[in-house]
């Protein structure tokens, strides 16, 4: 692991996936009607991204159902205008993905950014969809499957897939060239192919855990956040830096607190 720059100060991070964790439900998947308006997909695209969100949704993605859905999403968008999806994108974004955002969330990144540690979102979304997400957001950095273009166009092809091993490699390589010191850094997941994007911080999260994940979680130790309230963001009051930094500490505390209400709650029931 990085120990940061040489005769600098090591510096931190904290490493959000995005899915799940950050918002409610798929990036990708939730443009399906803006894309449907914008000619790029049919109505039965529509439907099948409807029902994808809605399985994503109870179930989560196992890696098979991850993989199916990688390939049907690179072969829907061959050909696709590249500029066209950025447009929409950032036409829809605010109406598509700030209502979905949790709460619980934005809390846990204001309380990183307070202590001085770079946001950085990493997911197997595109980045067509992470990049202006994660510029709403204020992170720092973002990490996204990048896509293969060719004369403003898709090709269908992956030049990067930000996705299981792949997400703790470029994590390691950002810290090596950031200067991160991984063993103080944080990462926050939902998912169960996140496990090496975990294991590679020296503090893991495992949120809203489909269920190899709550298992992996017991049994390195990761405790478990439960994130509820999906809330439109709001332009927030401008505060001192002492008393951001004061209400920041409170939710942090009260997420600590929350999550060992309920480790005891468990226990007591066994």
């Amino acid at each position: 692991m990085s120990p940061g720059q040489p005769g600098g100060p090591a510096r931190e991070a904290a490493f959000f996936d995005l899915d799940k964790t950050i918002i409610a439900k798929s990036s990708t998947l939730a443009f399906g009607r803006p894309f449907y308006a914008g000619g790029l997909i049919n109505r039965r695209s529509v439907l099948r991204s409807a029902y994808a969100q809605f399985m994503f949704g109870i179930n989560g993605i196992d890696q098979d159902q991850m993989e199916k859905m990688r390939a049907y999403l690179t072969d829907l968008c061959s050909g696709w205008d590249v500029q066209t999806v950025r447009d929409i994108v950032a036409e829809t974004l605010h109406t598509i993905v700030e209502p979905l955002v949790y709460a619980e969330a934005v809390e846990l990144i204001e309380g990183h950014r307070a202590a001085g540690r770079d946001i950085v979102i990493v997911s197997a979304s595109g980045a067509e969809v992470v990049d202006p997400i994660g510029e709403m957001l204020g992170a720092d950095k973002v990490v996204a499957t990048r896509l293969v273009e060719v004369d403003g166009r898709y090709t269908g092809e992956i030049s990067f897939y930000a996705y299981g091993e792949n997400k703790a490699v470029a994590i390691r390589e950002m810290a090596a060239e950031e200067g991160y010191d991984l063993d103080r850094c944080f990462a926050y997941s939902d998912s169960e192919t996140d496990v090496p994007m975990l294991a590679a911080v020296g503090h893991g999260f495992a949120v809203n855990p489909d269920k190899p994940l709550r298992r992996a979680a017991q049994e390195n130790g990761w405790p478990v956040l439960e994130f509820e309230r999906p809330v439109a963001l709001r332009p927030r009051p401008l505060e001192t830096t002492g008393s951001k930094v004061a209400v920041v500490g409170l939710a942090l505390g009260a997420v600590s607190a929350g999550v060992v209400a309920r480790q005891l709650r468990r226990r007591r029931a066994e």
